[in-house]
């Protein structure tokens, strides 16, 4: 199916509250199902904080709440945003775009980040086992690897909320206060572009996120 509609971008470089950015999303889920308005691509940071996704256990709640923690509608388990990561959330009309197949959803928004580490060299992973982008990490040992961008979604009227937060230069601290995404395996930890030796800023990432975003939207043509 070929869909042109127009998608509006909104980058914001100072950090938005965490509930503040809900009640937005929520709203323009909303302006979109009822009213058709303009989807919406939006990417921003957030102060520190954990997000419980809906499949997060008591067993893997942090020891220490530190940082503020919010229960949210996504999938998946605890997720740490902070300074430093790079949260997208499109709220895309997933009817018209993906015959409404989060599965492939999912997929497109997987692409979007391998794509997007391709211009550093970096080569994400896809993990059935593990949800996310991953990247090999042979200087930790054999068979380590490290997350480098949590994905989790929700769908309202068919119109898609969250996304996914790729980690560029945040301090990797405070994954080590809980269990994130659910994974407790030694040889699994966290990582970031900065990490790996890469050094860009928030707006150099954002105009490549946005250059890939484009492209996989033409191969597709929707």
């Amino acid at each position: 199916m070929t869909y042109t509609s127009p998608i509006e971008w909104l980058k914001q470089y100072s950090l938005v509250p965490y509930m503040e950015a809900i009640s937005f999303m929520e709203q323009k889920v909303l302006d979109i199902h009822v009213h058709n308005s303009t989807e919406l691509v939006w990417v921003l940071e957030h102060p520190p904080l954990l997000t419980a996704g809906t499949s997060a256990t008591l067993a893997e709640e942090p020891l220490k709440k530190t940082i503020p923690v919010y229960n949210t509608g996504r999938g998946g388990k605890y997720t740490y945003h902070g300074p430093g990561q790079r949260v997208v959330y499109p709220m895309l009309n997933l009817k018209t775009r993906f015959n409404s197949d989060i599965r492939l959803y999912v997929r497109f928004l997987e692409e979007w980040v391998i794509q997007t580490l391709n211009y550093f060299g970096v080569q994400g992973l896809r993990r059935p086992e593990r949800v996310g982008v991953w990247v090999a990490r042979p200087d930790k040992g054999i068979g380590f690897e490290d997350k480098i961008a949590a994905i989790g979604v929700r769908v309202q009227h068919h119109i898609s909320m969250h996304g996914f937060a790729l980690n560029y230069t945040c301090d990797l601290e405070p994954y080590r206060q809980f269990v994130p995404c659910g994974i407790s395996q030694p040889q699994y930890f966290v990582t970031s572009l900065q990490d790996l030796g890469i050094k860009i800023t928030a707006q150099e990432l954002d105009s490549i996120l946005t250059a890939v975003f484009g492209n996989l939207l033409l191969a597709l043509k929707i």
